[in-house]
């Protein structure tokens, strides 16, 4: 799993790569903690390159969402695949995120 985080035209964007399974949710969490530090700004999580996503990586992304909220921020996803999609869509995080292509 890697994760980038880069800021560009005053959002910050995390990209993501790979699998997002419980093995990889310690080390994914630490690498988003920057997003937890983010006033005011918009968060993109960049999906695009991301195969799957399990339960622990689905409350980093709430975990983010939260934090961003209590700062007046959003948090968008972006790029997500079907298989991905069908993860977000039967937790019913599909109605907590917004969405950008």
């Amino acid at each position: 799993m890697k994760t980038t985080i880069q800021e560009l035209d005053g959002k910050m964007i995390a990209m993501l790569e790979g699998s997002l399974d419980t093995a990889a949710a310690a080390e994914t969490e630490e690498a988003m903690r920057p997003l937890n530090d983010v006033e005011g700004k918009d968060i993109i999580i960049d999906c695009t390159l991301l195969e799957y996503i399990s339960s622990a990586g689905l409350r980093i992304f709430l975990g983010i969402l939260q934090n961003a909220q209590e700062k007046g921020g959003h948090v968008y996803i972006k790029g997500i695949n079907e298989k991905v999609r069908e993860v977000f869509s039967i937790t019913g995080f599909c109605n907590i995120f917004e969405f950008i292509s």
